[in-house]
């Protein structure tokens, strides 16, 4: 008896029926592909994008100079040089993160006393040279500027779940 099913299973192509079912089960069933440029995805407020540096309200920028985001990196992407200034603060003079170095862990972010560094929701970047993806202090700030109201809104709701 189980000849006769293998033999009209065989002959009636039932694994390829089975295959067109399955096809036309979700031939009609609703599109979940997003068209990127024109649709974007919603993030969450700790999605881990580019990174940028932030500065306090009266312009001065929030980094002092303490070395634990260069510590903590697992990459080794960020290098920092701290000098001391007249009135006997530290401030960092360089302030690089190689991104093609980075594996954006958060690590840097979680680290850091005082807020300084944070991870964006800015993702869609490129560089066509290796020299591209190698951010300054200064496009750090630039950066952080630009998106400073978002950046403060995804804290005060991370702030709001712990």
């Amino acid at each position: 008896m189980q000849m006769i099913t293998k033999f009209f299973k065989t002959f009636l192509l039932y694994e390829l029926l089975m295959g067109m079912a399955v096809t036309g089960r979700y031939f009609f069933a609703r599109k979940i592909t997003v068209q990127y440029p024109d649709e974007q995805t919603p993030q969450s407020f700790r999605f881990r994008g580019l990174h940028a540096q932030r500065r306090y309200a009266n312009g001065e920028e929030r980094c002092i100079g303490c070395k634990l985001c260069e510590a903590v990196c697992p990459a080794l992407a960020i290098k920092i040089e701290v000098a001391e200034r007249e009135d006997g603060t530290r401030r960092t003079t360089q302030y690089d993160i190689d991104l093609t170095k980075c594996i954006f862990c958060g690590f840097c972010e979680e680290s850091c006393p005082v807020d300084a560094i944070v991870e964006t929701r800015v993702f869609d970047y490129h560089g066509e040279k290796k020299g591209d993806l190698y951010y300054t202090k200064d496009m750090l700030l630039a950066h952080g500027d630009k998106h400073e109201e978002q950046i403060a809104r995804d804290r005060a709701a991370d702030a709001k779940y712990r």
